[in-house]
């Protein structure tokens, strides 16, 4: 699966997925009230998974992981704060509670359990090493692009598992060619095949980007064998995500769905970051592309017997901070994304290839 990115460029820097040089925090939907019957817990955690941290705290409360709440999982590899929930009657024996991977920072009552997307975005921060020379003023010129434009959203490698092939077996659970009893797994394995369909989906719709950017409209529907006139309107789009007619759009960041009609004037609410093109996750219950984005999206569609959905297919990153370390040749970067989405997008956007 070979992913493309929106800017043909060549970095060169080195990026450690490690506690010391990635911090991921955690940022909540709402604020916690400071009464009620749950306690919510500022945990922080390096070199584990989401569920072995749960599983270290249920067990020292002698309570079922299920009964506590969170609202994402989080890298193993960095180090990452986020808030999880128990009930308030648990307090007491908490504060008994220590280890020498999960500290936590706080607590605070609240009067629900936090739910799964309870949360509106993590703030990553990120130290690139060895960034030399003029290695600093590219990355510089990359981040500002970012900054006005946005990144694909691509899936990253933790859905594909460590030799990034299990979309493999979820393709052949979905074809009835493998089985397995585990359910949990099952609909994991195929949800990794959803997310391959998407990164394929998106990794050609960037190809259509960048041929609009070298060649007329007429000579792009000749590549892509589309009718004369299916690209009207394109290239004269001022983002580098080009929308196509019958697109289905989302407001950003959150809110409905809907397909495009009128390309000018949503092509403008685009540039305004009011709403974003959205990918699909084919499944059941799907809401598809129609007209010219339609013939583009049919090959990624696939029968399943999974929900389908929908996912941005571009996003906006915001509250972006950077400082050059001359001495060390450090590169120390900040900036905030939505829910669900990884980090190694906005690096491999300022590498010019996949991490």
């Amino acid at each position: 699966m070979k992913l493309i990115y929106p800017i043909n460029i060549k970095n060169e820097f080195v990026f450690n997925a490690s506690a010391r040089d990635f911090t991921v925090e955690e940022i909540p939907l709402y604020e916690f009230t400071g009464e009620g019957e749950h306690l919510v817990l500022h945990v922080r955690k390096k070199e584990m998974t989401t569920w072995e941290m749960l599983d270290v705290i249920s067990n020292h409360l002698g309570i079922r992981r299920r009964d506590m709440g969170y609202a994402g999982l989080k890298d193993k590899h960095a180090m990452t704060m986020q808030y999880i929930s128990i009930l308030a009657i648990h307090e007491e024996k908490l504060k008994e509670f220590t280890h020498d991977k999960i500290k936590i920072l706080s607590t605070i009552r609240h009067n629900n359990k936090i739910r799964v997307g309870h949360l509106k975005g993590n703030r990553f921060n990120i130290r690139l090493k060895k960034v030399l020379g003029v290695q600093k003023d590219k990355l510089d010129s990359v981040l500002k692009w970012i900054k006005k434009n946005g990144v694909p959203n691509y899936f990253g490698n933790q859905r594909f598992g460590n030799d990034g092939d299990n979309w493999v077996d979820g393709k052949k659970l979905i074809e009835g060619t493998l089985k397995m009893r585990d359910r949990k797994k099952r609909e994991f394995l195929m949800g990794s095949y959803q997310s391959y369909l998407f990164n394929n989906w998106l990794s050609r719709r960037m190809e259509i980007n960048h041929l609009l950017e070298k060649f007329t409209e007429n000579e792009t529907e000749q590549v892509l064998g589309l009718e004369k006139g299916s690209l009207q309107g394109t290239k004269s789009q001022p983002n580098f995500y080009k929308l196509l007619e019958g697109d289905v759009m989302m407001h950003y960041p959150y809110g409905r769905i809907f397909n495009v009609e009128n390309l000018e004037e949503e092509a403008k609410r685009f540039e305004t970051k009011d709403i974003a093109p959205a990918g699909l996750l084919p499944g059941k219950k799907m809401k598809t592309s129609e007209s010219v984005s339609g013939i583009i999206e049919a090959p990624f569609i696939e029968e399943m017997n999974l929900n389908g959905t929908r996912r941005y297919a571009w996003i906006q990153v915001s509250e972006i901070t950077k400082n050059y370390v001359e001495e060390k040749a450090h590169y120390e970067l900040s900036f905030v994304l939505p829910k669900g989405c990884y980090a190694t997008n906005v690096l491999d956007v300022l590498r010019g290839e996949a991490l």
